[in-house]
Formats: structure tokens, C-alpha cells, sequence
């Protein structure tokens, strides 16, 4: 029974890391991208993006979380990224924001 919450518990505080850390880093890559590209028409904000999701690997092997990895997670990891990536952009371009 205990070893069932330890589990779940393991589980769960995985999960809050792998989520955590793929929206802190879209974020970056977001208002990274903004100042980086000169525009929504320039490409050079993709870069960051993939820079973005290639530092989290190695973040998550420091914290002992991706030793369970499976190809599924990492395509998690990259379209988490994207996707707070995409919406930072987006909204940092509709808004006529310069950084």
C-alpha cells in the first residue's frame, strides 16, 4: 500500500517537472525569439525554439527524470515547447510588443 503512494506520488512530481520545465522554457524561447527576430516573418526565432528543446534534455537528466524516458515523452517535451513557444510568440507580435 505505501509503496503505491511513493509511486504515484514519484509519478505525479515527474510530471510536474517534465511540465514545468517545457513552459518556462517555451516562454524563454518566446521572448527569446521576439528580441532575437526581426519580425514575424523572419525564421531566426526557430532556432531558439530548437535550442530551447535541446537544453532540456540535459536539465532533465540532472534532475534524474529522464532515465525512464521513452520516444513518447521527448515528442511531449518538444510540443510542449512549441506550443508555449507558438502562443508567447503570437501574442508578443499581436501585441505590437518590442523587446
Amino acid at each position: 500500500m505505501a509503496t503505491d503512494t511513493v509511486e504515484r506520488r514519484r509519478a505525479h512530481l515527474r510530471g510536474l517537472t517534465v511540465t514545468a520545465l517545457t513552459a518556462i522554457a517555451g516562454l524563454a524561447a518566446g521572448l527569446g525569439g521576439s528580441v532575437v527576430a526581426s519580425g514575424p516573418q523572419d525564421v531566426l526565432s526557430a532556432s531558439v525554439l530548437l535550442v530551447a528543446i535541446a537544453v532540456q534534455i540535459p536539465l532533465l537528466r540532472a534532475t534524474g527524470v529522464v532515465d525512464e524516458f521513452s520516444a513518447k515523452d521527448y515528442l511531449y517535451v518538444a510540443f510542449m515547447t512549441f506550443s508555449f513557444w507558438f502562443v508567447c510568440l503570437t501574442v508578443v507580435y499581436t501585441a505590437g510588443v518590442s523587446l
